[in-house]
């Protein structure tokens, strides 16, 4: 066999001094090939395309290497180039085209811009968004994920640096991936089994008119790339593999990760946005274009991706592959999803392109798929959403209906009913795990604040409180905001119990916002969207002050844990379900009754009996006869005080009187059987 000939025995030519030759259409990107790099950018519309080199850090570039005619393939331009020092460089595109915005071209060739496959973005530093080429030499030890199935998840849902960037969290690099592997230890405490990260791809933290602050970050730039300013090691190679490790010690502890990622739009805006890479590589592809040349707002945010388009389709399924692959995250949560069906003229598509090739791709086979399956333009497909035997959906149904159950509105009986149960009428033919049930979000009030306040309160995003969502379903339980009035207290402590059980009790996926087990208050402000501040961040202080609340949280969890009839999935799982009122089997689907009371029977000792009442006064409920000889045994009443609230797994006491119960006003009880005890 003929030895292979080294690198400088290979026809180059040189470009501006540099050794370069006709690269490699595919993969896009920057990838390093032996003894160089090949850079490779799609541009449909351009003219011509330049690549722009800079060494790290420094303003001017050092060299910019125009791409020659023949080193064009189609739409791609591809070039490698050789002897670069990998670490040491930052990279970008001139594109060269016609600025012709009424025809959807907005071109600017005195524009450097970030390759939008990047895997590394240098962030907010004073030279900010260049790419950069990644190193990759993780050792993943051997890592297993979890691969829970959908009906065992209990998803938490949190901010990477809000997690732990309070000095009080008290962990070795606080607001990082590495901090947040130092609280590895309270999520097992807790018994939350998945973590849903708010938007981790590069992003500007500045981008924002009113606070200049973008603290969630749902205006993504860079979305091959881990955000810079999240990792402890350094803003450069070392946070890829820091996002690494931080999956790698989750999985270890079984815990499965998820991303909430956007691709209905990007951090560019409209045509007064700034062109920092889609805008000015080929802006008629990449975005919804109206017939004038502007863009579709679906989003609500200035542009909408053009998802279905079959460049913009094949971006995405390359983005969540390569997290899939190369990050090995379990799964992703689709903002805004609904955007996600529609074609380019923002027509509603019967069979979408893409939802339907993230559903059967190959790579993505084992991958947890969650929408969010509204947009900003009010299409709401909850129920509806494409779903190819394969996408779940945030229930938002299911959070509004706790929600106006609890405060006590009428006709929710048998909505919450519906509910309890897997939303049957929605999900019927898929199962439970379609079902994603949530009371709180990122978006919106946090549990505490749901029963302290009447109205939002977001005077501190400068927008004179005409910001976030008017419509919260809320009650204040007597006082808005804060207060010592015992009375109130005891109220709003009973209603964030009643909705925690309600929630952990319910059939489908569970979701947590992170907080909300300790009692976390943004002060009635729904959309803190634009503050990283103590407003936002989790206060450990309040796992000790609220340490009631997290235990009870706890206890539930572990009973979800250990009651499989509370988890089941499949459509026509084994499990008897009967319903009944004050009288046993009978229950009243009236208007104005406040009341639910069910029956789980999942065989053996599996059976769970939950009562919900919302009613201002308590009600003594006749109980059905226990199954197979068993005997009812109290596990939580949330009239009960802490720490007979909830009781541990097995230890819960029998009922004194196995024919009845009193559930108290505006409360929530559960009973579990057991094997009766001899006399």
């Amino acid at each position: 066999m003929k030895a292979l000939e080294p690198i400088d025995a290979y026809p180059t030519e040189r470009i501006a001094g540099f050794p370069v030759r006709a690269g490699r259409a595919l993969p896009f990107g920057a990838t390093q090939v032996p003894g160089g790099v090949n850079f490779s950018i799609y541009s449909n519309h351009a003219t011509a395309m330049t690549l722009v080199l800079y060494r790290a850090g420094e303003r001017e570039p050092m060299v910019e290497l125009p791409f020659p005619e023949s080193f064009r393939v189609g739409g791609v331009y591809a070039m490698t180039v050789f002897d670069l020092d990998v670490e040491g460089i930052e990279y970008g595109y001139r594109a060269d085209g016609p600025y012709d915005p009424a025809r959807g071209h907005r071109f600017d060739g005195s524009r450097v811009l970030a390759d939008p496959y990047a895997k590394l973005i240098t962030g907010m530093g004073p030279y900010r968004n260049r790419s950069r080429v990644v190193l990759d030499d993780f050792d993943w030890e051997g890592d297993r994920p979890p691969r829970l199935a959908h009906e065992d998840l209990v998803i938490y849902e949190t901010h990477v640096r809000g997690f732990t960037r309070d000095p009080s969290s008290g962990v070795s690099v606080p607001g990082t991936y590495a901090g947040l592997v130092e609280k590895i230890p309270y999520l097992l405490e807790l018994g939350v089994n998945c973590v849903e990260l708010m938007p981790v791809f590069e992003f500007d933290e500045s981008d924002n008119t009113f606070t200049g602050v973008n603290y969630w970050g749902y205006n993504p730039l860079g979305f091959f790339a881990p955000k810079a300013s999240y990792a402890a090691t350094g803003r450069y190679h070392m946070q890829v593999d820091e996002f690494k490790h931080m999956v790698k010690e989750l999985h270890k502890a079984g815990i499965e990760v998820l991303l909430d990622v956007v691709f209905n739009h990007t951090g560019e805006g409209d045509e007064r946005g700034p062109s920092i890479t889609f805008k000015g590589l080929d802006n008629a592809t990449y975005y919804m274009i109206t017939p004038d040349g502007y863009y579709y707002n679906f989003s609500g945010t200035g542009n909408t991706l053009n998802c279905n388009h079959p460049v913009v389709r094949g971006f995405v399924l390359d983005c969540l592959r390569y997290w899939a692959a190369e990050f090995r995250v379990d799964g992703f949560r689709f903002d805004l999803a609904a955007i996600l069906g529609r074609g380019e003229g923002g027509e509603l598509l019967h069979n979408p392109p893409l939802l339907e090739s993230l559903a059967y791709d190959p790579v993505l086979r084992d991958c947890k798929l969650i929408a969010e399956a509204w947009d900003a333009a009010g299409l709401y497909q909850v129920g509806s959403f494409p779903d190819y035997c394969r996408w779940s959906e945030w229930n938002g149904r299911y959070r509004d209906t706790v929600r106006r159950f609890l405060k006590g509105d009428v006709g929710m009986a048998g909505d919450l009913a519906t509910r309890l149960v897997g939303s049957p009428d929605m999900y019927g033919h898929r199962g439970t795990s379609a079902t994603v049930n949530f009371v709180t979000s990122h978006d919106g009030f946090t549990l505490r604040d749901l029963v302290s306040y009447d109205s939002k309160h977001n005077e501190a995003n400068g927008e004179r409180n005409g910001d976030g969502d008017g419509t919260n379903h809320s009650w204040n339980c007597g006082h808005e905001g804060e207060t010592d009035d015992p009375g109130v207290l005891a109220v709003r402590a009973r209603q964030t119990r009643n909705a925690l059980l309600i929630l952990l009790a319910s059939r489908g996926v569970p979701m947590l916002l992170a907080g909300d087990e300790v009692g976390r208050t943004q002060y009635g402000n729904n959309n803190a969207y634009c503050h990283d501040s103590p407003l936002t961040w989790f206060d450990w202080r309040l796992v000790e002050d609220n340490a009631d609340l997290f235990h009870f949280v706890r206890r539930v969890l572990a009973f979800r844990r250990a009651h499989p009839v509370l988890r089941y999935g499949a459509p026509g799982a084994p499990g008897a379900l009967s319903w009944h009122g004050v009288r046993a089997w009978s229950p009243d689907w009236s208007p104005h009754c406040r009341l639910v009371a069910a029956m789980l029977d999942g065989g053996g000792e599996d059976c769970v009996y939950i009562a919900a009442n919302s009613h201002w006064e308590g009600h003594t409920l006749d109980l059905p006869a226990p199954p197979r000889g068993l005997s009812w045994h109290l596990f939580a009443d949330t009239t009960a005080a802490s720490p007979m609230d909830a009781y541990d797994p097995g230890d819960e006491p029998p009922l004194a009187d196995q024919s009845q119960v009193r559930v108290g006003p505006r409360s929530v009880l559960i009973l579990v059987t057991y094997k009766r005890e001899e006399s």
